[in-house]
């Protein structure tokens, strides 16, 4: 009797567990399973995809940071963005200095000295005539583009108005003057540039006589004019220099004419300066610039050393042209010597910058991200299927090394078929794994479909440039209200009770 009772209780007992325990169970089937929380996990897994995502962009920047490095590498052996400008005539005279001294009682007394400086005139106009082959130099995987420019340059000076720099004639010294000519990297000057004057040839060599004009300075001295008319003659200037990235031409002639033509398809006009005439094909360019002198900072004629420019070989083509605040404020910004936006450029860029363009794309990595999680979470409820959080982060960890596979396989087969390539391998894993999970070939084909035309949706947008955020505005507002309109098919009480 006894042992019956003891059993009894035990079974009791038993009973008393597993009600117990189904109590737990339910709560964790509805905590589970519940929608409301399920899309709290996605938001909170959305927001964690954010750190794997800024590596991305560390390692775009640092293969974009490589390639920059190989490209000022080979420049610095072919030769840097080179800046051309017109001949210089620099006269030397010579003028009395006035300066109190103290004798050896203490008293000071005026003693003059004998000093020398130098004139600088600018042409009265000048025609200019560069053509431009362009090419590119590979170093493993990556490419630079570099140039060889013919430069000929024709123009003349006017007679030196003395008076206005108040100099007595008789102080210059007309047989020495001389003709300077700048070259921002001396290094791409193949030959020496030839220069006819008033009909005589010279050769221009490396001289440190005048310091401080020009970066490198090449002069022909003495040139002699004539003490009679005192009047320089034209001027013929041709040469031919090496270069890379962009051609810089700093216009300092009263009247400039430039004409400028390459073979090459994809050229950008940026600078101080938009071409008044350009043509552009398949088979190269033409531009042309007429320029008076109403924006250049130097006067046409002054006295003492002078610095002509500063270039700092800057991009040009958006908010550099802007002069921030503090730099409008600041006197030096504004003096008479020229920078780069005083400058017309011509940059040679490669026809497709893979590493800006896969940024581009990785911008919108987190909304595909976002509308693939939610189309899988409405797939999940329509199908009646739980997918489990962990499967939502594996699909995640995928869709982020699609932008690793984008980036690697951009830099050896260009960036259009490395998109092709990454977006078929991604979707068709995804599919693949979509299918092993329900084991419905249609689920599985319909995600696949959906994740595509998310892809095309975001190249198309990135091939737009002017238009991409009209049409990715309304792109999203047409996603967002399929989104809504699937929502309201869903009973979400009934789904969470079941």
């Amino acid at each position: 009797m006894k042992t019956k009772v003891l059993l009894n209780n035990a079974i009791m007992e038993t009973s008393n567990h597993n009600v117990h325990d189904q109590g737990l169970v339910s709560i964790y089937d509805r905590l589970t399973n519940s929608s409301v929380l399920k899309m709290v996990v996605i938001f909170f897994l959305t927001s964690f995809m954010l750190i794997p995502m800024s590596w991305i962009y560390d390692l775009i920047q640092e293969r974009r940071q490589r390639e920059e490095s190989v490209t000022k590498e080979i420049a610095q052996k072919w030769g840097r963005a080179q800046v051309v400008s017109a001949p210089v005539l620099a006269i030397p005279y010579s003028y009395w200095e006035e300066t109190l001294q103290k004798d050896a009682e203490g008293k000071s007394a005026s003693v003059k000295t004998l000093a020398n400086d130098w004139i600088f005139m600018l042409p009265e106009k000048s025609d200019i005539k560069v053509s431009v082959t362009p090419e590119t130099l590979n170093r493993g995987i990556y490419q630079s583009v570099v140039y060889t420019a013919k430069v000929s340059i024709k123009g003349n000076f006017n007679k030196p108005d003395l008076s206005a720099l108040r100099i007595d004639g008789n102080t210059v010294d007309w047989k020495n003057a001389r003709i300077i000519f700048g070259v921002e990297d001396i290094k791409g000057l193949s030959l020496s540039p030839s220069l006819y004057f008033a009909g005589n040839h010279y050769t221009l060599k490396k001289d440190n006589s005048i310091q401080g004009v020009f970066p490198n300075m090449l002069e022909a001295a003495p040139i002699g004019l004539g003490e009679d008319d005192k009047v320089a003659s034209t001027f013929e200037l041709n040469y031919e220099i090496k270069g890379s990235k962009s051609f810089n031409f700093l216009p300092l002639a009263d009247q400039t004419k430039l004409m400028v033509e390459g073979s090459w398809s994809n050229p950008s006009f940026n600078g101080g300066f938009l071409p008044d005439d350009r043509k552009v094909g398949q088979e190269g360019f033409q531009a042309v610039w007429n320029i008076a002198s109403f924006g250049r900072k130097l006067p046409q004629q002054w006295i003492g050393l002078q610095r002509i420019y500063n270039f700092a070989d800057i991009p040009l083509s958006r908010e550099d042209m802007i002069m921030t605040s503090e730099e409008l404020s600041n006197p030096a910004s504004q003096s008479s010597v020229a920078t780069d936006t005083d400058m017309v450029q011509v940059n040679f860029l490669p026809e497709v910058n893979n590493y800006q363009k896969t940024y581009r794309v990785a911008k919108y990595g987190i909304l595909v991200i976002v509308l693939t999680f939610a189309s899988l979470f409405f797939t999940e409820i329509i199908k009646k299927q739980r997918i489990h959080i962990l499967q939502y982060i594996l699909i995640g960890i995928a869709m982020v090394v699609f932008y690793s596979l984008l980036l690697a396989i951009s830099e050896h087969l260009g960036f259009n078929i490395a998109y092709l390539i990454a977006s078929i391998a991604t979707v068709s894993l995804i599919a693949s794994f979509i299918l092993m999970i329900t084991q419905q070939k249609k689920t599985a084909l319909l995600f696949g479909m959906i994740l595509s035309l998310f892809y095309v949706f975001i190249y198309v947008l990135m091939q737009l440039r002017d238009y991409s955020l009209i049409v990715g505005s309304i792109g999203i507002f047409i996603i967002l209200a399929v989104l809504m309109k699937l929502s309201t098919k869903v009973n979400w009480y009934t789904f969470d009770r079941q």
